[in-house]
């Protein structure tokens, strides 16, 4: 598992549930947004599993944006290098370790078909997610390694009140047909069957968490 320096905290609470699951955590602090370190963070991993079966690529950056013309260029690089370069640099190099039958996982979002204008940097990466994903998948094929993703929706994490304004906060998620935000609970068992053995023949898609928001691209 991968994480900033910062988040040791989170990172090492997530490291205990996983070992009460009866399974290994080995942790690695770092910014996907440096080249070297999504190289050597599949080395490392590789070295100390043994191999690797399973790749999920779920970093990202996401800041409110009162207008384009007020974009600085290190704000959307920075969203760009979190949200498509370190993903880029981690498949590219996780893709010599996996066997037929391996999966790689993307994170996409529902602003990848339905734009908010205060996101416009965010979502322009989520929308190359998805042509990133349908792409590899293409590719990746003949040597049985799926490649799919999952889009949420409205979904309740940190980033909301870190990142919107106090007044949408508080209707965050009402706009979806089931008229409500959904839990981190909710969108975990998406990963969890485009890892699994049950979607054997399933590669190229985007699976929606959105609460109903059709996802069409």
């Amino acid at each position: 598992m991968s994480y900033l320096p910062e988040e040791e905290a989170d990172a090492q609470d997530t490291a205990e549930w996983i070992q009460r699951a009866g399974r290994r955590a080995v942790l690695r602090a770092g910014d996907l947004r440096e080249e070297g370190y999504c190289t050597d963070l599949v080395v490392s991993t590789v070295e100390d599993l043994g191999s690797l079966d399973i790749v999920v690529l779920n970093a990202a950056y996401q800041e409110n944006r009162d207008g384009l013309e007020n974009l600085p260029t290190e704000e959307f690089d920075r969203v760009f290098k979190t949200n498509l370069y370190g993903l880029m640099w981690v498949a590219r190099a996780a893709i010599p370790h996996l066997r037929p039958g391996s999966s790689i996982i993307t994170t996409t979002s529902i602003q990848a078909f339905d734009p908010s204008p205060n996101l416009i940097d965010y979502a322009m990466t989520k929308a190359g997610i998805v042509n990133f994903t349908r792409a590899l998948a293409t590719m990746t094929a003949e040597d049985g390694i799926r490649v799919n993703s999952v889009a949420p929706g409205p979904i309740w994490t940190p980033l909301i009140p870190a990142t919107m304004p106090e007044e949408k906060v508080e209707s965050f998620g009402k706009q979806t047909p089931l008229g409500r935000v959904g839990q981190p609970a909710e969108v975990a068992p998406a990963f969890v069957f485009l890892a699994s053995p049950e979607a054997s023949y399933i590669t190229g898609e985007v699976i929606a968490v959105s609460g109903g928001q059709p996802v069409t691209m």
